[in-house]
């Protein structure tokens, strides 16, 4: 993995994990409305799910991209089918 790479890596994982985005309120608000205790399964999925998605970045996830361009499509299409279903 090049020097500049890893940088940028390493400034996501920065400014991820310290700016107050849309994961913190959600566990902040299921903190004050179901306690420490129920909040544990949102707050460890938060956080390995995190982890897992800068692993696969650190591992070159965008190389099967670039290398299968269908498989972004694909990508997509669960994402936008998983997201309305979820609606539902």
């Amino acid at each position: 993995m090049s020097f500049e790479i890893l940088t940028a890596l390493a400034l996501f994982a920065l400014v991820s994990s310290i700016t107050p985005g849309p994961n913190n309120l959600m566990l902040m608000s299921s903190g004050a409305n179901f306690g420490f205790k129920r909040t544990m399964p949102h707050l460890l999925g938060v956080t390995f799910g995190f982890m897992f998605m800068l692993a696969l970045v650190g591992l070159g996830i965008m190389q099967l991209f670039d290398f299968f361009p269908p498989s972004y499509l694909i990508l997509k299409v669960f994402c936008i089918t998983y997201s309305i279903w979820r609606l539902k």
